[in-house]
């Protein structure tokens, strides 16, 4: 995909025209009216279109308009149209015209400030985005045929200088998708490993630890996980160091299961092809990463994959055993499909442990219970930290990621207490979500931590957002990144 400024709309295959509530033209769209003699108003009369928000209506060729398309798009309340209004838009333009066989479409955003201009181009970015290597046989009216997205805007130079930071972020919540959409005989740990190795591109230092260098750090509750696999468990450490040399940095640990039979514990067969997403925590982690470098964030940051297979096998942990952790806490194993507590617990202790950093924010498709909690559309977050907790909180409303925070009441983390060891990886089904965060609490070491389950965010079946597709959203990336910026940058 290509996308452009330029300061004038010229020829185009396809021109987007905004529209806000009860048809008001945005911007320049009252002259396009004019040029075609009024013919776009009374295509809006002669229909249902009033321009509410995501709504489009196509006028074919309409005389006067050097464009072969005119698509009306519904911008909502004018008074309202802030910057997830603006990527909205943008997104709903490309998704009206991608398959109608033009291969380049002009939004005449030239009303508009250079920053709004670069958001419509962001979105545009995200709107794009397919995974189809393995589509063989898809039918040419299937597969889009845009090419080219030239922006309208006064300032092309601001335009574009606005845009770096921000294609910077979108490319990162690109590579976090196509982790996450990748199926597991594809992606498993090493080859996860290896792509996250590739980032070094971008100034990040990348180690990759096997299971030899796990091992001779204590990491037996990690490793238990993946003993059941032929892969090899893996430990990614990314670091980026944007930051005055010497400053403590912050910290990401994200949970990397690229699939989870449940192991012992075997989930039922029906829908468990979905658990190739259930490294999306880690998938997040590598995309904010990527983020960071991308735009070269003023802070040191340091992000740790935890990445395993749970699969059932002879040598697989079985309920029952008892694990040592990195940390010297022991763990009894209850459910060997409550794994991704138990990835986090070795990785936590290993990033408070090695980075002293400021905070720690793990990412994880913990637990179904989150769904059942906040069902599809939130992520719940667990703290021992308001300040933390607060920053996550505010950044969720400005990039569209919704999160709720949930309680960790002392009373519950008994439950979590073992009779045979020093805590159970597993407490049953009521409040699984904050048992499984108050487990994670014991691998702290007291540092500020927060915990972002992510469950229900992670994979979008129907897609209601015109920047997000059906399957991986790549959640959790745009939060952080702005949470960091808006936060904790220099």
């Amino acid at each position: 995909m290509n996308i452009a400024f330029v300061a004038e709309a010229g020829v185009s295959q396809a021109l987007a025209v905004l529209v806000h509530d009860g048809r008001a033209f945005a911007g320049s769209g009252a002259d396009h009216d004019a040029a075609a003699a009024g013919s776009l108003t009374r295509a809006m009369t002669n229909s249902r279109f009033n321009g509410g928000a995501s709504s489009t209506l196509i006028v074919a060729a309409p005389q006067g308009i050097q464009a072969d398309t005119v698509v009306l798009v519904g911008a909502g309340e004018a008074g309202k149209f802030d910057d997830l209004a603006i990527e909205t838009a943008a997104g709903t333009a490309y998704h009206a015209v991608k398959l109608l066989g033009a291969e380049a479409l002009t939004i005449d955003l030239r009303h508009l400030s250079a920053g709004q201009a670069a958001r419509a181009a962001f979105a545009v970015k995200l709107a794009a985005y397919r995974f189809d290597k393995y589509r063989t046989r898809e039918k040419p009216d299937k597969i889009p045929s845009i090419r080219t997205v030239n922006i309208v805007t006064a300032d092309v130079a601001a335009a574009q200088a606005a845009f770096g930071p921000l294609s910077a972020v979108a490319d990162a919540v690109c590579f976090s998708r196509d982790l996450v959409a990748e199926p597991a005989n594809v992606l498993y740990p090493a080859e996860f490993a290896r792509r996250v190795k590739e980032l070094e591109r971008l100034g990040l230092t990348v180690e990759i630890l096997g299971e030899k260098d796990m091992e001779a750090l204590g990491m037996h509750v990690l490793l238990g996980v993946g003993q059941g696999s032929v892969r090899e468990s893996q430990l990614a450490v990314i670091q980026w160091h944007g930051g005055k040399p010497g400053d403590q940095p912050i910290a990401f640990v994200g949970k990397g299961v690229c699939f989870d039979t449940g192991g012992i514990s075997i989930k039922p067969a029906a829908n468990m092809e979905d658990m190739i997403w259930d490294m999306g925590g880690a998938a997040a982690v590598a995309g904010l990463m990527h983020a960071l470098a991308g735009r070269k964030a003023r802070v040191n940051a340091v992000g740790v994959l935890g990445l395993v297979e749970n699969m059932p096998d002879g040598n697989a942990q079985r309920p029952g055993d008892i694990l040592t952790s990195m940390s010297g806490q022991t763990v009894e194993i209850i459910n060997t499909d409550a794994e991704g507590r138990l990835v986090l617990a070795d990785a936590l202790w290993y990033t408070q442990d090695r980075f002293k950093p400021k905070f720690m924010v793990d990412l994880a498709t913990l637990t179904g219970a989150m769904i059942v909690a906040l069902g599809l559309d939130y992520a719940g977050v667990f703290s021992n930290a308001d300040d933390l907790a607060d920053a996550i909180l505010a950044a969720g409303p400005k990039v569209n990621e919704n999160v709720w925070r949930l309680p960790m009441p002392p009373q519950y983390d008994k439950i979590m207490d073992s009779v045979n060891a020093d805590v159970k990886n597993s407490a049953g089904r009521d409040g699984g979500s904050i048992t499984a965060a108050l487990f994670l609490q014991r691998f702290t070491n007291g540092v500020p931590w927060a915990h972002i389950d992510i469950a229900p965010v992670a994979w979008a079946s129907k897609s209601t957002r015109a920047t997000v597709p059906d399957g991986p959203v790549g959640w959790g990336v745009r939060l952080l990144d702005r949470m960091v910026a808006d936060t904790y940058e220099g």
